[in-house]
């Protein structure tokens, strides 16, 4: 039995052997030096063809892999690393196709990993992505619509202001079964004086930001985004060291590339030449347009590339301590990123907003496959193939529970009923169909809105080739073939009639089975964008502040000099007044939870 995998360059560019090469990070691996270049004929845009402009063919025997579901009896079960980056678009690295940005410790685990290239995040944004890697759920069915912020906002979204504890968890399951657990990074499943610690969701050792755990001591340093992913991997490896004779799961969720960024002026200086080029044919149609009409690319660019560049070399210090304990084969390593890259248009994300989503359409926010397709790169050497890029398997974030219990020999609890699937096999080596379609809900604002193709109809669903956007009420269906349409530019809904039947009698029953939701039942009533209205009216005279006086003070609350002002930094800066939450919110246009030195002068 053979399976054949399917390349296309490295791997949106034209293919040649300076490209292939640098996956390896300067070595060409066993695949890329075997690759075969086949020239075709090109678009003038070769972004726009969602098929490979280059194929080759890899012929591995399945035997050589071990293709054993779980562990043995007796054999020590797989240690498991998952590293989530924040607002990382799907060409936001060296070996995806990015033109500029250095990554050689991504590109070398991409050499040594298989590549799911349609893998799925379950959500368009970051606490509901990471609730459904948790639990297995569609995060909705835990009413995550969107991110945990301040209890007003919560509210008014009809959300809780944390995950529910008492949902099993995979860090959970696994504790129970006598893995060592961790939680190193961003968390943003609950915050608050009230929420509960990642320690209530089966995490063992634990130092995080937007969480109410343990966090960083560092975080006053006017640097510390800059520095936070070498913070994170310090812990990772001093958490390795210590239970390394036993199996240990570590969540590895970075702040970086999120925004505000403010690399160090060393880490800037490795970009100092950069002259980006908004038509660079790397990019996609949708880039260029996008990128075409950034305030200041060369020094935006200059900004992001130089904080993924920072971030990539602190993930291969991790690598590098993994290898030195000689624990790279016993370990699953599976790298991804919470959503889609970040808009330029968000007020503090001037930087962070110039992500590369490569040919997809859309960015974070927008259930089009900017917004949620993001890396699925899997390596286990020795039983996931290396060097492989994975075409035509369809997996999504919710799969990552039963998929890793099925690997570490876990059993799932009776009462779990996950929304993905258990896909072991196919990370093995198996080509199939999945059994489940992959579903999304969302209820609100998309930067760059209907009117710039950023805004779909609320729900969505794949199944097979197809996807399918449509309303709560059933109209306003949108029908898409991803893998001849990978830009989502080509809308076919009229010439498939029974398609968009069947897809929209799924999504529908999907929303259906739902617990309900209060901001739901309104945007299916209105058919628009449940976001949060003004602040309440306090009935007092707001006296006039010129945007001077307001940077001083800004600059006054700002008592850890990050540059953003927190909730807590404001509060404390207005102890004792009225509607605070919601004045708060009334500034952040993004709603992150920060204020940003512009959000709050403006």
């Amino acid at each position: 039995m053979f399976r054949t995998v399917i390349s296309n360059s490295v791997f949106n560019a034209p293919c040649d052997n300076s490209r292939r090469a640098s996956l390896g990070n300067g070595a060409k691996s066993k695949y890329l030096s075997a690759m075969s270049c086949k020239r075709t004929k090109m678009n003038p845009n070769p972004m726009k063809h969602s098929r490979p402009l280059f194929t080759a063919l890899l012929l591995m025997p399945l035997a050589a892999l071990h293709a054993a579901d779980s562990p043995k009896p007796g054999k020590r079960p797989p240690n498991v690393l998952f590293i989530l980056t924040d607002d990382q678009g799907w060409s936001d690295a060296h070996f995806a196709g990015h033109p500029y940005v250095k990554t050689p410790n991504l590109d070398k685990l991409a050499s040594q990993s298989t590549w799911f290239r349609q893998f799925y995040v379950a959500a368009t944004v970051c606490s509901p992505s990471r609730a459904a890697f948790m639990t297995s759920h569609s995060p909705a069915r835990d009413f995550v619509h969107g991110h945990f912020d301040t209890h007003d906002r919560n509210a008014a979204r009809s959300m809780p202001d944390w995950l529910d504890p008492q949902v099993a968890t995979l860090p959970k399951l696994l504790k129970s079964a006598g893995y060592a657990t961790a939680h190193f990074g961003k968390w943003h499943l609950g915050g608050g004086s009230d929420a509960p610690a990642p320690e209530a969701y089966g995490i063992d050792v634990s130092r995080t930001t937007v969480s109410n755990g343990r966090h960083f001591a560092e975080e006053k340093d006017p640097y510390f985004y800059a520095k936070s992913t070498g913070l994170i991997v310090d812990e990772t490896i001093a958490f390795i060291k210590e239970h390394k004779e036993q199996p240990f799961y570590a969540n590895v969720w970075t702040l970086l590339p999120h925004a505000p960024l403010k690399p160090t002026p060393e880490q800037l200086a490795v970009y100092a030449d950069l002259n980006p080029n908004a038509g660079d044919p790397a990019f996609g149609p949708w880039m260029q347009k996008y990128l075409g009409e950034a305030k200041d690319l060369k020094s935006q660019m200059k900004v992001f590339c130089a904080s993924l560049t920072d971030l990539d070399a602190q993930l291969g210090r991790l690598f590098s301590a993994l290898n030195e304990m000689k624990l790279e084969n016993d370990t699953i390593v599976f790298f991804s990123s919470d959503n889609g890259a970040e808009d330029y248009r968000i007020s503090n994300a001037a930087n962070g907003g110039v992500g590369n989503t490569g040919p997809l359409r859309a960015r974070k926010r927008s259930m089009y496959e900017g917004g949620i397709r993001t890396f699925g790169l899997v390596r286990w050497p020795g039983h996931v193939a290396a060097g492989t890029l994975d075409e035509t398997s369809l997996t999504g974030g919710v799969d990552f529970l039963p998929t890793i219990c099925k690997l570490t020999g876990v059993s799932l609890p009776e009462n779990l009923r996950p929304d993905g699937e258990d896909v072991s096999d196919i990370w093995l080596g198996k080509s199939r169909a999945r059994t489940k379609p992959l579903h999304w809900e969302w209820l609100f604002n998309v930067a760059g809105g209907d009117e710039g193709g950023y805004m779909p109809p609320m729900l969505a669903v794949r199944d097979g080739d197809w996807k399918l956007f449509v309303n709560h009420n059933g109209t306003g269906a949108q029908l898409f073939n991803i893998p001849q349409d990978i830009s989502e530019q080509h809308d076919v809904a009229a010439a498939n009639p029974e398609i968009v039947k069947s897809l929209t009698d799924r999504a529908l029953a999907w929303a259906k089975s739902l617990p309900p939701s209060k901001t739901r039942d309104a945007a299916a009533a209105t058919g628009k964008p449940q976001d949060h209205g003004p602040a309440p009216k306090t009935g007092k005279a707001t006296p006039t502040v010129t945007p001077d006086q307001r940077t001083k003070i800004f600059e006054r609350w700002d008592t850890n000099h990050d540059n953003v002002l927190s909730l807590d930094e404001y509060k404390t800066a207005l102890k004792g007044q009225d509607n605070l939450d919601a004045r708060f919110n009334s500034f952040d246009k993004n709603h992150n939870g920060t204020l940003t030195r512009e959000e709050f002068v403006k």
